[in-house]
């Protein structure tokens, strides 16, 4: 045997290992640490939300952008508040984030009687002016909620006008083909109010609009 049939040999013995190690060894796919993916996208009810500015939103307004979706009510005293300010603190990164499709949050009331397109407005104008805050009747709200896999009800007397509303408190993303993929949910730490962390969304949202646009 020859010292060139050697060195051949020896050659293809070491790309066929190093093609099995690749498939044996290799780092494992990037996946997302904390977003919950739904095990199918969700197609989404009919909807028709007046926003807070009076424009009508139907599901074509969902199409071609992100959408981080979170359901709550203005009087609520804690969770809501807080996941929009939290929400507020992360705007920036989301903006910076490289996509063609942009990211905008929208804020569903399911708390419509007190409500109005008046204090939605006012309301959603203290986050930050480029959120959307929008409501419907029950009749709209209840299958809509229900098909983003969330939740929400009045369990106490409204005839005082002082009543809350019980609801989820995860933030939801709406792909830009109007699918619900999945959601990200509050994080639960002793003696804290359990809201979702912004900066899970953050960690998490450049692999989800690589992996979640298109289904």
């Amino acid at each position: 045997m020859t010292q060139r049939t050697l060195v051949g040999i020896i050659a293809a013995i070491a790309l066929i290992l190093g093609g099995v190690l690749s498939i044996y060894i290799a780092p494992p796919a990037p996946k997302a640490n904390y977003f919950q993916a739904y095990p199918q996208p969700r197609a989404l009810s009919d909807f028709g939300l007046t926003a807070h500015s009076g424009e009508m939103l139907s599901p074509d307004w969902l199409e071609g952008k992100w959408t981080l979706t979170f359901v709550g009510y203005t009087f609520c005293p804690d969770i809501c508040p807080t996941t929009l300010v939290e929400l507020k603190r992360i705007y920036p990164d989301l903006q910076s984030i490289q996509s063609e499709q942009p990211i905008q949050v929208l804020f569903i009331s399911v708390d419509p009687a007190r409500d109005t397109t008046e204090r939605l407005a006012e309301y959603i104008a203290f986050f930050h002016p480029e959120f959307v805050a929008a409501s419907a009747e029950h009749k709209v709200l209840y299958p809509l909620i229900r098909s983003m896999g969330m939740m929400y009800a009045i369990a106490d007397d409204t005839s005082d006008g002082e009543y809350l509303v019980d609801h989820s408190g995860s933030v939801v993303v709406i792909n830009p083909n109007g699918h619900v993929v999945g959601r990200f949910k509050p994080v639960m730490e002793p003696g804290k109010l359990a809201v979702s962390d912004g900066e899970q969304i953050i960690t998490d949202m450049p692999y989800i609009l690589e992996n979640y646009g298109n289904i």
